[in-house]
């Protein structure tokens, strides 16, 4: 009876052991997604849940997606993006293959340079000085730099809107510096892209947002070098202009 029962007994051990090793293992790097968006939350950037890879495709419904894995889920993504602790732990432990974005033009703006010049000009900066603020790097080849915004003028007809000409659907048309502000968005590291690509932090949330004017300058001549020396095809600014 004892050797029958410690057979059974035997056999459970083997099975639960069999078992434990079927169910799916939560990602490695999850603890460090979640650390990481609540660090970029507290530093006052504002996210919401946006698509992710789906193997070299988006994981929305849209046929040919013009920006896959890089864009919000929701249309009401500017009323929906939240600084709220509780709020960002729900969404990431919800959708653990989610990444996210973050609106721009509400407390920081986000200079966007093609990744070379961006590196460029990052190393003047710092090299002089300069107070530079959070830097982010996405392996298709951009640098991200954020700034304080450069808040909205209270006459409306003064503002140019980021959509104009900078829109995220809109940045093949927009080579060099685009200047994300009101009405745009930019992911927020750690993201995941098709292809094993990804975007990740430089230099952390916890750098303070500078003045944008403190970095254009660098920005503007590394992408005019860039570029080949023409200034005005390098820049391809969305300037928030002023008239």
């Amino acid at each position: 009876m004892s050797a029958e029962f410690g057979g059974r007994s035997g056999l459970q051990g083997r099975l639960s052991q069999w078992l434990r090793g079927r169910r799916p293992k939560p990602a490695a790097d999850e603890g460090g997604r979640e650390t990481l968006l609540l660090a970029a939350a507290a530093a006052g950037l504002p996210l919401a849940p946006a698509a992710h890879p789906a193997g070299y495709r988006c994981s929305c419904d849209r046929v040919g997606c013009p920006t896959p894995a890089r864009h919000p889920v929701s249309f009401a993504w500017q009323t929906q993006s939240t600084t709220d602790r509780a709020q960002i732990e729900r969404w990431a432990r919800h959708q653990p293959g989610a990444n996210f974005i973050t609106a721009t033009g509400m407390v920081h703006d986000v200079l966007d340079v093609p990744l070379q010049a961006g590196r460029e000009a990052l190393d003047r900066l710092l090299g002089t000085g300069v107070e530079v603020g959070p830097v982010a790097e996405s392996d298709d080849g951009r640098m991200l730099f954020f700034t304080l915004t450069r808040g909205t003028p209270e006459d409306e007809d003064e503002w140019w809107p980021c959509e104009l000409d900078c829109h995220p659907d809109t940045t093949d048309e927009h080579p060099g510096l685009r200047w994300h502000c009101r009405g745009s968005y930019v992911l927020v590291p750690p993201a995941r892209l098709p292809g094993d690509h990804g975007v990740h932090w430089v230099r952390g949330p916890e750098h303070p947002l500078p003045d944008p004017l403190t970095l254009l300058e660098a920005l503007t001549d590394a992408c005019a070098r860039h570029a080949g020396g023409d200034a005005g095809q390098a820049a391809g600014t969305a300037w928030p202009l002023h008239r």
